[in-house]
């Protein structure tokens, strides 16, 4: 072929090519991006916990208006990217991490084959404990570069250790103990396992799954304890809970701030959301409740009774969760929070479960306890630390810390320092169902329950320091973390 020829060819080839390009690519269709977010504000309505909150004006965010614009956006928007980056700004505007959306997934070539988890071998030293699941995937250092500090001392890495812990000196010669909680799930602490495993091999004891996750969960609680003490015997004043750059977790949150204090504490009031999430919710306690009350012999009559009454309440809330209201009305108007009406919402207790507190011993019986307030599966631990107490927060502060954060707050049990937490509030109160937008596939995770604060306030709105100590300008972390330091201990002193 002369070159000529050759170079006509070539063009062509690559003008079929664009076309063809341009033929498979879909057209963007405007009318159904409209109408995935036409959907999408029906799922809220449907499923989302935090909804009415947003439409008051505490919530801090004007739904009439995002909605306008939120139109008028999808509207202007010529591509699929652009639509995608309006909804995605939408979901943004609700402040609320646990409320997110995903991009669509790839469609799967064939159906996934399930994969077998790793068989649990006690023998594997080195791999069993990251078999099951125990992976040091949270941010262990604390969140300030205190380590770095000229008069920080560092007693516990959180390496071979459960827990980062050391002491501070401040300027006065106060010394200020910190501990490091990276996470509020057992599983982000891998030594809880190692440790674990180590003690049943030395006693020669049977080892599977079970009885080594149990064996961990009590070495987590345990080392806080001995961390304490530690601390207590270095001639501290003051101690700091580092939850800064805590993604969250489960009920430890509520659970923790018992053993911080001496005096009775309230668990936050409890929320959820009045659809198949909620019941479920309701169901699950339900059955938990009549496993005990059912038992042979039979629980003593107080305690029977403080049962009997949970299990009323829980098929109430059931009930409650089947008969919805509308809440439609959010896109038109803001209404005050406390005269709403409609909430779309379910009282469920409090987070830690039926009761908000029980006495310490409550009935003679843990268990019995336990499932009116999960706290009490604690309460040999309540009051390991009755002094000073501060807790650091920071804006990467989430979900069940902020829970933490707040009972703290909220029962006076200490002072928070820092920055405003992330606003993540109440997450999942069962299980996590996602919903699909039908033309774009964008995925939504959607949580199922509310946190109300001492003040009637939601918990999703974040958790204000009590003590600021804010990033300023030209200051790194290490100087940052030596005004913390300072802040706390200028706080400590005598009035």
């Amino acid at each position: 072929m002369k070159p000529l020829n050759l170079i006509r060819s070539l063009l062509v080839a690559s003008a079929t090519v664009m076309a063809l390009g341009a033929q498979a690519a879909p057209a963007y269709d405007a009318a159904a991006w409209q109408a995935d977010y036409s959907q999408l504000k029906k799922i809220m309505e449907k499923d989302y916990a935090n909804l009415a909150w947003f439409a008051s004006p505490e919530g801090g965010v004007d739904l009439p208006a995002l909605d306008r614009k939120t139109l008028q956006a999808l509207r202007a928007a010529g591509n699929d990217e652009e639509a995608r980056r309006v909804i995605a700004a939408f979901v943004a505007s609700f402040k609320g991490g646990h409320f997110s959306v995903s991009p669509a997934l790839a469609k799967a070539a064939v159906a996934p084959k399930p994969v077998a988890p790793k068989p649990f071998d006690a023998a594997d030293t080195t791999g069993v404990c990251a078999g099951l699941g125990f992976l040091p995937n949270n941010h262990v250092a604390f969140s300030l570069p205190l380590e770095t500090l000229p008069n920080f001392q560092l007693l516990s890495d959180g390496l071979s250790s459960v827990y980062r812990a050391g002491v501070a000196t401040a300027s006065d010669g106060r010394k200020i103990g910190v501990i490091r909680i990276q996470n509020f799930r057992l599983k982000s602490f891998p030594a809880t396992c190692t440790i674990a495993l180590k003690e049943l091999r030395d006693k020669g004891a049977k080892i599977d799954a079970q009885t080594l996750d149990d064996t961990a969960d009590d070495k987590w609680t345990m080392a806080l304890s001995d961390e304490i003490k530690v601390l207590k015997a270095a001639g501290i004043s003051a101690l700091l809970i580092d939850i800064g750059d805590n993604s969250g977790g489960d009920d430890h949150g509520d659970q923790y701030a018992r053993l911080l204090t001496g005096r009775p504490v309230r668990s936050a009031r409890l929320l959820v959301t009045a659809n198949a999430g909620g019941k479920a919710y309701a169901d699950e306690q339900v059955a938990s409740l009549d496993e005990v009350i059912s038992k042979s012999p039979p629980p003593p009559k107080e305690a029977l009774d403080a049962l009997t009454q949970a299990r009323d309440f829980f098929v109430k809330v059931g009930e409650a969760s089947k008969t919805p209201c509308d809440l439609s009305w959010v896109w038109k108007e803001q209404r005050p929070w406390a005269n709403q009406g409609c909430k779309r919402l379910v009282d469920a207790g409090y987070a830690g479960g039926y009761a908000a507190t029980l006495p310490q011993g409550a009935f003679g019986d843990q268990n019995i306890a336990y499932h009116l307030s999960l706290a009490s599966s604690f309460d040999e631990f309540w009051g390991l630390w009755t002094g000073p107490l501060y807790v650091l927060t920071d804006g990467r502060t989430y979900s069940s810390a902020e829970m933490f954060a707040a009972v703290v707050q909220d029962n006076r049990i200490g002072k928070t320092v820092g920055a405003t937490t992330g606003g993540d509030g109440c997450g999942f109160m069962s299980a996590d169902i996602r919903q699909t937008l039908p033309h774009s596939g964008l995925s939504l995770r959607i949580p199922n329950c509310v946190r109300l604060r001492a003040d009637g306030s939601n918990e999703v709105t974040g958790i204000a320091p009590d003590i600021p100590v804010l990033a300023t300008e030209g200051e790194d972390g290490r100087q940052r973390g030596e005004r913390l330091i300072e802040a706390v201990s200028s706080d400590n002193r005598p009035r």
